[in-house]
């Protein structure tokens, strides 16, 4: 367990209560010894042999765009009041997320301010200890901050055969193209074809991409509409620019066959199905997910895969 200020704690499964799908569950607070106003970042279950937890990496973002890179056997030796998992340079600054990667992976930070970057793992060195803050992994402007980082498929392709395939993907869903990404470090959408056995290339690399807004809109993105850039930039649109949704809240990748919960600052939740939610482009607005009252904000989405009606179900929070 990865919180908020920093720390990890380790729990053995068959140490955590025990309920059917609909139970209440128990205060996580009265599990582990996390101080007040303090929150869970990052659940990780790892079922690999600790004797080869040097094997596995772990990617950690920051709300303020800091990365780093560990390996998991940094992580072996947690007493039950936990230790340190990462230093942060103010008490502001957030852990936002924690995940366990290769150097195959890509990693995807998004801003509230709906600004995104994508960026090989493999340019940021593996730490070798936890005493560091990490390096920059997007520059951010004024007040805005990271509200969710993902790790997603690496894949190869060129600016021509991202822009075909999209087209053809848009095609597919009735999808509006958005608004024109003016950023002055995207890539032009250059006319280019691909073949039927190239589209169901990328199609089986491809992430969904689900972003949610405080305000409740949603969309569902292709991870091909997010270029591979370098990390430390300032990223591209992941939202329209007049942000008529209000700030992103969250933004990670989804089947088609899962749920989310998302909740307000009211106390109002809601579980919305995730093949309902319109595809759109990246720099497309996002659609009404969740009717807020007046003055609510959608503060929490988590993300439910549905297993059937008789399964339990496992949820991986995402707070603002």
């Amino acid at each position: 367990f990865f919180t908020t200020d920093g720390m990890v704690y380790k729990l053995k499964t068959w140490r955590l209560p025990k309920g059917g799908r609909t139970a209440k569950g128990k205060a996580i607070v009265n599990i582990l010894p996390i101080p007040q106003g303090v929150s869970i970042a990052a659940i990780m279950p790892v079922d690999v042999p600790e004797e080869d937890w040097a094997n596995l990496q772990v990617f950690f973002a920051t709300s303020a765009g800091d990365v780093r890179r560990n390996a998991l056997s940094d992580f072996t030796n947690v007493k039950s009041n936990g230790k340190i998992a990462m230093k942060l340079p103010d008490a502001a600054t957030r852990l936002v997320n924690v995940r366990i990667c290769s150097e195959d992976d890509d990693v995807m930070l998004v801003t509230s301010s709906g600004r995104a970057i994508r960026f090989p793992t493999t340019e940021v060195r593996v730490f070798k200890g936890r005493d560091s803050t990490g390096v920059r992994g997007i520059k951010l402007q004024g007040d805005d901050d990271v509200v969710s980082m993902s790790i997603i498929r690496h894949f190869e392709a060129t600016p021509g055969e991202r822009a075909a395939y999209l087209k053809m993907r848009r095609q597919a869903e009735g999808a509006e193209d958005g608004e024109v990404d003016e950023d002055a470090n995207a890539e032009p959408e250059m006319a280019a074809e691909i073949s039927q056995e190239r589209f169901e290339e990328m199609r089986a690399a491809e992430n969904l991409i689900l972003t949610i807004s405080d305000g409740g809109s949603g969309k569902l993105s292709s991870s091909h509409d997010y270029p591979v850039r370098g990390r430390g930039g300032m990223g591209v649109q992941a939202m329209d620019k007049a942000m008529r949704g209000g700030p992103l809240v969250a933004s990670f990748p989804v089947e088609r066959e899962d749920q989310i919960m998302l909740a307000t600052s009211g106390g109002q939740s809601i579980r919305v199905p995730v093949e309902g939610i319109s595809f759109r482009s990246r720099s497309a607005g996002g659609v009404k997910v969740f009717d807020t009252g007046k003055g609510e904000k959608v503060v929490s989405v988590a993300w439910i895969a549905d297993q059937g009606e008789e399964e339990d179900v496992s949820a991986e929070s995402t707070d603002s």
